[in-house]
């Protein structure tokens, strides 16, 4: 069992189809297609059953995955650990784009000054998507924002609490006005990011928990677009405070009278059981440092 093959065999079972594994492996998907049959040949049983124009793991590639999964780390560890002592290595990471722009860039410049040979790969993805990436085996850490901390399947570094603000336009009816309560709040236009966003999705439910019409958000795609738009007038947005610091400062935005009745906590995440290579633990060591000061 080569190595080459075992690592195509993970990506297909990760996507479940030939085409996609070749695009993100860079193979023809002839490539990948026999490296899959080669594999089968050297086992003598199929890992693949092919259902018309799709296909997913036979019993027998179900329990080779895992192993596929731990020999991949094995050899990622003894890369790294032959290296000449220099931390070297590819890490794949989940992440949001609030804490991709707003937190890590300190932790991602250290890393890339500090330890050339380590390649950061970071993914855009949010909360559970990046948790079932991190249980495939999909990424190698994930960053999250969440209200819980315990997460199945995952061990988990709390970081930080997280701070969020309820902004508005400077001239916005509610601006100014102290002790606000979600019943407050009901009818006013809100601005989103997309729904699976923690934040978005728990302001949502304290609004729609606060007896008024069932709440609608104006849906942006980033940080900055939802910013723009509350500071057109378009509405009020729940944001971690980090991300609006820079308005609130200047008077582009203002934080409103209301205090979410839930926090959240910036974590970082991995596979419960998964032997983390010499340069990814390197990596945690720098977000746990960096959290502390």
């Amino acid at each position: 069992m080569e190595l080459r093959l075992l690592a195509t065999f993970e990506k297909v079972a990760e996507v479940l189809s030939f085409t996609r594994a070749a695009a993100e492996l860079g193979y023809a998907q002839s490539s990948v297609t026999s490296q899959v049959k080669a594999l089968e040949t050297a086992l003598g049983t199929e890992l693949f059953e092919r259902l018309g124009g799709r296909i997913r793991l036979t019993g027998a590639g179900e329990r080779l995955l895992p192993y596929a999964r731990r020999m991949a780390e094995l050899a990622e560890e003894a890369r790294a650990a032959v290296a000449a002592g220099e931390a070297a290595g590819t890490i794949t990471i989940g992440t949001m784009e609030s804490l991709t722009t707003y937190r890590l860039p300190p932790l991602l410049e250290y890393v890339h000054h500090r330890h050339p040979a380590v390649r950061l790969s970071l993914r855009p993805t949010l909360g559970d998507a990046t948790r079932q990436a991190l249980r495939r085996g999909t990424y190698d850490l994930g960053f999250l924002m969440e209200a819980e901390t315990a997460h199945e399947g995952l061990e988990t570094e709390v970081l930080a609490p997280e701070p969020l603000a309820l902004v508005a336009a400077p001239g916005h009816a509610l601006a100014g006005r102290t002790g606000l309560a979600a019943a407050d709040l009901a009818g006013t236009a809100l601005v989103g990011t997309e729904p699976g966003c923690a934040y978005r999705d728990l302001f949502e439910a304290e609004l729609a928990g606060a007896g008024g019409p069932r709440p609608e958000f104006l849906e942006f795609g980033t940080i900055e677009a939802s910013k723009r738009a509350v500071a057109s007038g378009l509405g009020i947005a729940l944001l971690p405070r980090i991300t609006v610091q820079e308005e609130l400062a200047s008077g582009a935005l203002v934080a409103l009278g209301w205090e979410p009745p839930f926090t959240l906590f910036t974590q970082l995440a991995w596979r419960r059981g998964k032997r983390l290579p010499a340069h990814v633990r390197l990596f945690v060591e720098q977000a746990r440092r960096l959290a502390r000061e």
